[in-house]
């Protein structure tokens, strides 16, 4: 038997037969740029409603104040769009062109998902201004159910390359790691263009009064550019991984109906532990998100370190994701997402006792979130191999795949996280009392409750997530049976 090259052995596939690395490298490379757009939207967008439009301050919008508002809108929007997947992976599962059931979204949804991104970001608009307001909220709704259209079958589309569950899971370790690759990037790149380009409204790491408007009008053309070179990045991937992927495992019979699907998804239990543990983990990386920002900008007077912070994830990020299959195979996929997780929520609350006041208490923080990069990574790439085995599952208990409905509940809890994300970060800007334009923006007492707020909902959230997947019970051996059963099933009509 000729040696396997590098590329074959990295995905677990086999010369000639099923799915190749060519295909595994596009379906990467459209995840790397799926994450360039959804960064730019999930970490930014808030920053430019409150810092850039000035919702942050003193405006109303009705009743409450500007911060609330924004808060409100990132909970709302993404919850409801959570609720539009089922409907999505109906969607997809009733799919049958000639390309698959998958594929064609990614060709299809390119073009509006760039526009509708761009559009969020619109530098013409009024700052503080009611109107400016509703049409940010508008477009952002629009854009949530656009990128569902992509993302659902983007996700889906794994478990139609290969029903190799090992196989599968290298796929989508490789290409979680592209994607964070993908998120890393803007995460860290963007802090370090908008504090450069403002550096010259601060005085000691704080806007001057007098340029609160000049800070303002610079950070929303920032945002802009950034997010007009993200979708120009992004848009030929997308057409790239539609044309160099093949669906293999696909349904073939009469396409189901939304209620059908519904049903089957309370038929799949084990699938619905994933999602009870997912939205339970939805705050686990709330630091990451707006709220971390905030952090480093307002308490660290530096928003430029805001890229540190998600850097420092980085390395044990990557240690656990290229360890994630001999983790797998040594433990299982359920003792190692609880073992990670248990992990995490041990090293938060030491973080949160210890504190940040401190130089050497900073060193220790910077020690913990290596450390919380473990169960991020683990968590970035597992879960999706969950979903694919709950796939089988599905078919072996019923005859029926469902691949849209089940990886809509990966793309739900996504949705899920950065809703709590946005909002925890948000409302903590609030609770701290926070206001860009006062000569003091934070105070110390506020400094600790941002502090307290982002930590404390992220060791509870680790915890928390880790007690559904204790009644999980889809293990690599019963995976494989399942193909088994089901191929022999096949072969006897």
């Amino acid at each position: 038997m000729a040696k396997k090259s590098f590329l074959h052995n990295l995905f677990g596939t086999t010369p000639g037969e099923g799915v190749q690395p060519r295909e595994a490298i596009a379906y990467s490379i459209t995840g790397f740029g799926q994450n360039l757009i959804c960064t730019i939207i999930g970490s930014y967008l808030t920053v430019f409603l409150t810092d850039a439009l000035l919702f942050g301050g003193d405006v109303k919008i009705g009743s409450i104040t500007g911060t609330m508002a924004v808060a409100y809108l990132m909970l709302l929007t993404r919850v409801y769009d959570a609720m539009n997947d089922p409907i999505m992976g109906s969607i997809v599962d009733k799919t049958r062109t000639k390309w698959g059931k998958c594929r064609p979204f990614l060709k299809w949804m390119a073009i509006p998902i760039a526009l509708a991104t761009v559009a969020c970001f619109c530098p013409f608009l009024p700052a503080k201004a009611t109107s400016t307001f509703i049409i940010i909220s508008i477009i952002y709704v629009l854009w949530s159910m656009i990128y569902t259209v992509a993302d659902v079958p983007y996700w889906g589309l794994s478990t139609c390359l290969t029903n190799d569950t090992e196989t599968r899971g290298k796929i989508l370790t490789v290409a979680r790691l592209v994607c964070t690759l993908g998120a890393g990037l803007v995460t860290v790149l963007v802090p370090v263009i908008t504090s450069a380009v403002t550096a010259k409204y601060k005085v000691d790491g704080v806007v001057a009064p007098q340029f609160i408007n000049e800070n303002a009008n610079t950070l929303k053309w920032t945002y802009f550019i950034c997010a007009v070179v993200c979708v120009v990045l992004a848009i030929p991937m997308f057409f790239y991984g539609f044309k160099n992927t093949k669906e293999r495992f696909t349904s073939t019979d009469t396409p189901p109906s939304l209620g059908h699907n519904l049903k089957l998804l309370f038929k799949n239990k084990q699938l619905l532990l994933i999602v009870l543990s997912g939205v339970l983990g939805g705050a686990r990386m709330v630091y990451t998100y707006t709220g971390g920002l905030y952090f480093a900008k307002y308490v660290l007077k530096e928003e430029g370190l805001f890229a540190l912070i998600t850097m420092l994830v980085v390395p044990g990020g990557l240690v656990a994701s290229v360890l994630v299959p001999w983790l797998s195979k040594k433990f299982t996929k359920k003792w190692t997402y609880i073992i990670v997780h248990l992990f995490g929520g041990a090293v938060m609350l030491a973080m949160y006792f210890i504190g940040y006041d401190a130089p050497w208490k900073l060193a220790v923080a910077a020690v913990g979130l290596v450390c919380l990069g473990i169960p991020q990574g683990v968590n970035n790439i597992i879960t999706y191999a969950m979903i694919g085995d709950t796939v089988d599952y599905l078919e072996w208990k019923t005859g029926e795949r469902g691949e849209g409905i089940c990886f809509a509940m990966q793309t739900l809890i996504n949705k899920i996280g950065m809703a709590l994300g946005a909002f925890i970060g948000v409302f903590s800007y609030s609770w701290a009392g926070i206001n860009p334009e006062a000569a003091v923006p934070i105070t110390p007492d506020g400094e600790h409750l941002l502090w307290n707020i982002l930590i404390l909902s992220g060791a509870i959230s680790m915890f928390a997530c880790a007690i559904p997947m204790f009644f999980y019970n889809i293990t690599e051996d019963k995976q494989r049976e399942m193909i088994a059963e089901i191929e022999a099933r096949k072969k006897s009509k």
